[in-house]
């Protein structure tokens, strides 16, 4: 059986985009957290219309991303700020922005009576000894509650790595596994700044396990995948947007949902995805209104990895990886710059509701390059000698002017 394409999307709308929830029981946002978020949303759209060109499923999490690279903007200075705040959509720098990034953070945890589990973990992993900036450290940990932990990448690059997917591990409940993959990391490694997020939450009306059956799920015109389909039908939001259709699927607590956009062409998907555009789905998400829905909706589950340099650069984000980087907010020591930007996801949607993980890491490393290849060919005659290279004593010397 051949796998079905599944994409997903906006998987996770947080409730100041949903319509279901009652008025009574949400918060509101203060105006520069809901700025921002409406920022992170364009970067969203905007990364999965990079990713978007490779085939079959797609899953990620946007915020993840913005968050690990939030971090590392707060050491970015002159054109690689302005690029980085450019491609990321950010909408400000400096204090305001760590402000905002941070109260965020703080919403979206702010319940700890919440129905849902939903949790942002951030942490710098720096080179031992190594002497970051203060004001950079003290960023991290007001803002984003990333202390630093020193590693040894120079003298241990296999025992840091361990370290750093173990606590990865542990902070996506061992859903993320084995983000930094060997080699990524190196001896010239010296920070990495690390983003977990970890979220599970049941339907607010679960679906009925004796109702999924196997099923057609039509991958393209000629492919057809059978697949385990669950069915209900609720009274929830329902967009029919003419190409597609839209229907709107709250979680426990009516505190996040989620949003599912099906084309209503078999091969119509590549259509409705030029169309999402922030201010589509914004449109989209306001004409969801109230409706019978008769659902069906396959089981699924996606683990997803990206090298996120080519997508990122490609949305102006250039500098940064190149010799020509500034982070020199983050080190006073040498020139750094960021040679991986590194995320995995993971999601499973079941009758109970859905389990969903992410974690991103973004590696630095000096921007000094490594000496270029020499060329040593003994083809002519030579001198040698044989060294004790403690004292420096030479213990043989000689030459070959004829090595037959």
């Amino acid at each position: 059986m051949k796998k079905a394409h599944v994409v997903i999307f906006a998987a996770i709308v947080l409730t100041g985009m949903c319509q279901v929830q009652p008025a009574s029981t949400q918060e509101k946002a203060s105006g520069d957290v809901k700025t921002l978020a409406q920022s992170n949303n364009a970067f969203a759209l905007h990364l999965y219309s990079k990713l978007a060109d490779a085939q079959g499923n797609l899953f990620f999490s946007p915020y993840s991303i913005s968050n690990a690279l939030a971090m590392t903007y707060a050491g970015a200075k002159n054109n690689t700020a302005h690029e980085m705040k450019t491609a990321l959509h950010f909408p400000w720098e400096g204090p305001r922005f760590h402000q905002a990034f941070g109260d965020l953070i703080k919403d979206l945890q702010k319940n700890p009576k919440q129905k849902y589990k939903l949790q942002i973990a951030n942490r710098l992993w720096g080179q031992k000894d190594y002497g970051f900036l203060p004001d950079f450290l003290k960023i991290g940990q007001s803002s984003f509650g990333a202390g630093l932990e020193e590693v040894d990448f120079v003298a241990d690059t296999e025992a840091a790595r361990k370290t750093i997917n173990a606590w990865v591990e542990k902070e996506t409940q061992d859903k993320i596994k084995e983000l930094l993959k060997p080699g990524i990391l190196t001896s010239d490694s010296r920070l990495v700044l690390t983003n977990a997020i970890y979220f599970k939450a049941a339907w607010l009306r679960p679906f009925s396990d004796k109702n999924t059956k196997p099923q057609a799920f039509q991958v393209s015109p000629d492919n057809v995948a059978r697949v385990p389909m669950m069915h209900q039908t609720w009274r929830t939001n329902f967009l029919d947007g003419g190409t597609f259709s839209a229907v709107e699927l709250p979680y426990e607590g009516y505190e996040l949902s989620m949003i599912v956009l099906l084309p209503k062409k078999v091969d119509g998907l590549p259509e409705l995805e030029k169309q999402m555009t922030p201010a589509n789905l914004d449109k989209w998400i306001g004409k969801l209104g109230d409706r019978i829905v008769t659902l069906a909706l396959p089981k699924f589950k996606v683990i997803a990895e990206f090298m996120l340099k080519d997508a990122l650069g490609a949305m102006g984000m250039k500098d940064a990886f190149t010799k020509n980087a500034d982070f020199s907010g983050m080190t006073s020591r040498e020139k750094l710059f960021i040679s991986h930007v590194v995320h995995k996801a993971f999601v499973d949607v079941n009758e109970a509701g859905t389990e969903a993980a992410a974690s991103t890491a973004v590696v630095m490393e000096p921007t000094l390059s490594a000496p270029q290849p020499a060329t040593f060919v003994a083809d002519h005659p030579f001198v040698f000698l044989i060294r004790e290279r403690a004292t420096g004593s030479i213990l043989f010397m000689g030459r070959v002017v004829n090595p037959a």
